[in-house]
């Protein structure tokens, strides 16, 4: 499965971003998730969505401002970002499971994007 991030740059506190990733025909039955990695920290879960967008799981940082979609056609998965924080500084990225419903575990990730960066200043 191949996988491409996009939509990150610079925004202020309390503005939104929407990230994309586009992912090959053949991640089409997987699960797929959203990572962040902040300059000196670990990489952590951001959220997930099942195969088929029935079933969603969010960080819980970040659950009342963040969602998570997919559009099965166009095999895009979006992670819409609403009143971001600095903390929500990091590189994201997106993978795809070897599952059809997600976790919360990178391990579970088999692909993954190459990285967009989200710069949220205050």
């Amino acid at each position: 499965v191949q996988l491409q991030a996009s939509g990150g740059g610079l925004v202020q506190a309390g503005g939104s971003l929407r990230l994309s990733c586009a992912t090959s025909r053949t991640g089409s039955n997987n699960a797929v998730g959203w990572f962040r990695q902040a300059p000196g920290k670990e990489r952590e879960f951001v959220a997930t969505i099942s195969w088929n967008g029935g079933s969603t799981l969010l960080a819980d940082s970040v659950k009342d401002r963040f969602s998570i979609s997919r559009d099965r056609a166009k095999n895009i998965v979006y992670l819409q970002m609403n009143s971001l924080e600095p903390e929500d500084t990091a590189v994201y990225y997106c993978a795809a499971s070897i599952r059809s419903v997600g976790s919360t575990t990178p391990n579970s990730y088999r692909s993954w994007g190459q990285g967009t960066l989200v710069t949220v200043s205050s």
